[in-house]
């Protein structure tokens, strides 16, 4: 007979949350704002100049050619937007400039990173997880040091960075050809070293490794280290709703029936 009256008062409950959740209207789910299509535009770094290690003729001869590159990636995106929409996708020109796109696209972005990793004067402090992670991965910092100066002083042009895989919390150093060729899908790029010979050249001649010694001397580890963080950052999973938080009309949890006999 009690088993019986717990079964029924439940069945009573679970019903009256219904028709109490009924009676209210659905929430919607919240939409994000979509942000509006602009074009790029190029970023100012001069709080660069008068850096040790680079003169201001290098650094502005740099900003020019990477401004050449955000304007090179708005004319390759409006001149593809354009023979799309005339129909001409299957043209030759549509496929060159489409080819053309990643080298102009990254060069932008990688020397916006490349600029935004400068201007620093503080080592890597050994507490951040980010020297943590360096340390996991390499053994230590000098050991991860000794393989980026290595992969930066490899024969050709193109870049070094720093990835960080989100999943793994891996790191790895990679060489990147000319400007696209051999990032990582889903890595997250944490220190950006340029090593094309506009980089130094006008500076150190061939002597790349003068030209590293005095990249080393400028990084701005609070911005790697952010960098870094936010990477850690994307991994987390979302968070569950509290009980306060359950969708309207969802049925309370059942009643366990056998503490109730």
């Amino acid at each position: 007979m009690q088993r019986r009256i717990h079964i029924l008062t439940a069945s009573f409950l679970a019903a009256a949350f219904a028709l109490t959740a009924c009676g209210q209207p659905a929430q919607k789910p919240e939409l994000k704002s979509v942000k509006p299509v602009k074009a790029y535009t190029a970023k100012e770094f001069n709080e660069l100049i008068g850096m040790e290690g680079f003169t201001d003729l290098l650094l502005q001869s740099h900003f020019k050619l990477y401004q050449g590159y955000v304007k090179n990636t708005n004319l390759l995106l409006d001149q593809l937007k354009s023979l799309l929409k005339a129909g001409n996708a299957s043209s030759l020109e549509y496929s060159e400039l489409k080819r053309r796109l990643g080298f102009e696209i990254n060069g932008m972005v990688l020397h916006e990173l490349y600029f935004s990793n400068l201007g620093g004067k503080k080592p890597l402090d050994i507490k951040l997880p980010l020297h943590q992670a360096i340390v996991e991965n390499f053994g230590s910092f000098d050991q991860w040091k000794k393989d980026f100066i290595a992969t930066g002083a490899m024969r050709g042009i193109g870049w070094v960075i720093l990835y960080a895989d989100p999943q793994s919390g891996r790191l790895v150093n990679f060489w990147i050809n000319d400007h696209e060729t051999n990032h990582p899908a889903g890595f997250k790029p944490l220190l950006v070293m340029d090593v094309w010979e506009h980089a130094y050249m006008p500076d150190y001649q061939l002597d790349r490794s003068k030209y590293i010694e005095a990249f080393f001397n400028n990084i701005d580890w609070v911005e790697v280290a952010a960098r870094h963080d936010q990477s850690i950052a994307t991994t987390e999973p979302p968070a569950k709703p509290a009980p306060s938080e359950m969708p309207a009309g969802e049925a309370p949890p059942a009643i366990d029936k056998q503490h109730h006999t």
